[in-house]
């Protein structure tokens, strides 16, 4: 082989070319492909005597060869792409693009190992803006949503992130590439979900469940993780809406999930036992665990005497342990304002298995977003839940108005919207009575 080159690097510069490319065949079909290649290849990029031009035809073909499946052997393959982009290294500026083209093929043996963070690594070694003619912005937005894709495969939320937001500069560019843009969108949902924006996440899956082009049993999973996404959300009606949403569509009801997910429509209370099994559907980072605030901490000063004194026993957890142990708590303590007028700060703790204090805080939190309508006494340490306008709306007949105050007494909603059905047909009865006195109606008898 060293002969061989030696003479074609005698030849003149318009036959140097040919004549290094005719020996690529030669050196892949030998017994050790991957030593003559190395041979090859090295003398091209490191023997001034070739020349930068042959240099590069060289290099062309040897892509070309590789990725055309001259070599079997995928493992070999790998190798010997590695073993290439290892050579031109040091003279990279001279070989940008032959260098870009070996890491994509790279990249796609690394993939089919499900090496997803490798593959990831090398994508993101490929220069977009050098060489002869630098990348478009639709080249640049494949590349680096592929990137996200792979990290995300690995969980790797953080680098994904950087990605993912230069992805986003350029999507505009995308134009009628439906494959990029639908991988974008399903990187941004994954993005939030990740970043626990839950509500955004929920919302984004939903969106892609309705998607033709992709696969019903994709579909069917995008539906699942909107319908886990929503119920990992914050408590409140920004979820109240997305919850909404999936428990109409009717393919919910075949989900494993959609007793959980009926249950914190319907404002119904979770159990433990239905935790622990909606726990099992979730990802790692779906139950990751998280810190408990300071807010917690300062209660378990008062709780520490009232834990002390209480004469039945009371939970001594301070505070959630996870996303979902979050999001169960404040679930249900935003179903046991449906159900109660007010509730002691112990009352509440045993509900949520929180100490009292730490009760008190999770629902002064959600007062304070705007999640939980109420207020806080803390002399006689009770929370007492308001009804939101929306609901008391459904106690106004017909939507005309009160038409007349009625006393308050606590009741539920149900016999409150009975009352003003009453107050209002005893009202039109009056008004009929009236203007059959004034003459001003006949009443007809039924025959």
């Amino acid at each position: 082989m060293d002969q061989k080159l030696r003479e074609c690097a005698a030849l003149g510069q318009k036959d140097k070319g040919p004549a290094f490319i005719s020996l690529i065949s030669q050196a892949l079909s030998q017994p050790d492909p991957a030593t003559n290649l190395h041979t090859l290849v090295n003398y091209v990029v490191n023997e001034e005597s070739v020349g930068l031009v042959a240099g590069r035809q060289v290099l062309v073909e040897v892509v070309k060869a590789l990725a055309d499946g001259a070599i079997p052997d995928k493992e070999l393959r790998k190798s010997m792409v590695e073993d290439t982009l290892g050579l031109i290294e040091p003279r990279i500026a001279s070989y940008v693009e032959q260098a870009n083209s070996l890491r994509f093929q790279l990249a796609d043996l690394l993939e089919g190992e499900e090496e997803w963070s490798e593959a990831a690594r090398v994508l993101m070694g490929i220069n977009l803006d050098a060489g002869q003619r630098s990348s478009s912005d639709a080249d640049k937005l494949r590349v680096y949503v592929r990137i996200v894709r792979l990290l995300l495969e690995d969980e790797d939320s953080v680098q994904a992130e950087t990605f993912y937001n230069r992805a986003a500069l350029l999507v505009h560019s995308a134009g009628n590439d439906k494959e990029t843009l639908l991988q974008y969108k399903l990187c941004q949902a994954r993005i939030s979900d990740y970043s626990r924006k839950f509500l955004e996440a929920a919302s984004r899956y939903h969106e892609l469940s309705y998607t033709a082009e992709i696969d019903e049993d994709e579909r069917r999973f995008m539906l699942q993780a909107a319908v886990t996404c929503a119920v990992l959300a914050p408590a409140g009606p920004n979820r109240s809406r997305v919850l909404a949403s999936l428990y109409r569509d009717e393919r919910s009801a075949e989900l494993p999930t959609f007793n959980v997910l009926s249950k914190m429509f319907l404002d119904h209370i979770l159990r433990p036992a239905e935790v622990q099994e909606f726990e099992k559907t979730l990802k790692p980072h779906q139950v990751a665990k998280i810190a408990i605030s300071s807010n917690d901490r300062l209660s378990a000063v008062d709780d520490d005497e009232e834990l002390g004194s209480a004469d039945e026993p009371i939970s001594t957890r301070r505070g959630p342990s996870t996303v979902l142990d979050r999001a169960v708590m404040e679930h249900n303590l935003l179903a046991s304002s449906k159900i109660y007028n007010n509730i002691t700060f112990r009352g509440l703790g045993a509900l949520l298995d929180l100490t009292p204090g730490a009760a008190e805080t999770m629902a002064r939190r959600m007062i304070e977003q705007g999640r939980l309508r109420g207020w806080i006494d803390q002399v006689d340490r009770l929370i007492w839940f308001e009804g939101r306008e929306d609901e008391e709306a459904q106690g106004k007949a017909g939507g005309l108005g009160d038409v007349e105050e009625a006393e308050d007494t606590g009741s539920p909603f149900t016999k409150r919207w009975d009352m003003q059905i009453r107050t209002t047909a005893a009202h039109v009865e009056s008004i009929v009575q009236h203007l059959y006195e004034k003459n001003l109606i006949s009443l007809v008898s039924a025959a």
